[in-house]
């Protein structure tokens, strides 16, 4: 392995690991995720809850294991624009602000995770060993995430309305 094969998978191994906490989090909860889902706006809170949940576990272990990696990686930016959109961007950009955290962390994590797309997983992933990392990397794995965007603003078109109660810094 060279110098860029060690970054990526430091790269994908603590991207991973923080999605995978996060899902964690909000799996071992599911009625106060639920809850809070719902106070954000979000119709059909449970269901969000238990997908949030086992998406955020799945992708982690997509990144952690390097395969499919531009497909874990667009649902890594997929999940993290979730967040900006519905609850982030509302505190600004530092993640010190409360109640609500500004938009930092999720937007380094959305960053992050297009970089893994493009640079690819690395020589360390199972993509390499079974020969697709070339096949999913470089402009095709901007190409994925971007549809992952898509798939999120889709999500938050059925799902999300800004809650009355939310002042909007804009």
């Amino acid at each position: 392995m060279d110098q860029f094969d060690v970054a990526l998978l430091i790269l994908r191994l603590w991207a991973g690991f923080v999605i995978i906490a996060h899902g964690v989090n909000h799996g071992r909860s599911l009625e106060g995720t639920a809850n809070w889902f719902g106070s954000k706006g979000f119709r059909k809170p449970k269901l969000n809850a238990m997908l949030s949940a086992g998406n955020e576990i799945a992708i982690g272990i997509g990144l952690l294991a390097g395969l499919l990696t531009s497909v874990a990686a667009a649902g890594l930016a997929a999940t993290m624009f979730v967040a900006f959109w519905s609850i982030h961007r509302f505190a600004g950009f530092f993640n010190f602000h409360r109640p609500d955290e500004g938009y930092e962390y999720v937007a380094t994590l959305a960053v992050v995770s297009l970089a893994i797309a493009i640079a690819g997983p690395g020589s360390a992933s199972i993509d390499s060993a079974i020969g697709i990392a070339e096949n999913l990397d470089g402009w095709v794995g901007a190409a994925i995430v971007a549809g992952g965007f898509i798939v999120a603003a889709g999500q938050l078109a059925t799902f999300w309305r800004k809650p009355a109660n939310e002042k909007s810094n804009q």
